[in-house]
């Protein structure tokens, strides 16, 4: 999944707020009482949450190794 197939309104939340939804949608996920097609819509923008809290963690990780590198 590349990047720019993560919506925009993930694009731009924090690391913190992207686990905060993450919470939620797998709160709700475990609750019996949701249906197929949510579960389905939930676990499509869990993969793409994850995918952005990936990309932030790769973007940082480059930012420590370029400032360790340039010290």
């Amino acid at each position: 999944m590349k990047s720019e197939n993560i919506p925009a309104d993930i694009k731009s939340k924090s690391l913190k707020e992207t686990r905060d939804e993450i919470d939620e949608i797998l709160s709700k996920l475990e609750k019996q009482e949701t249906n197929l097609d949510e579960s389905i819509g939930d676990y499509q923008r869990l993969i793409h949450l994850n995918k952005h809290i990936d990309q932030l963690f790769k973007k940082k990780f480059k930012e420590i190794s370029e400032k360790k590198n340039n010290d």
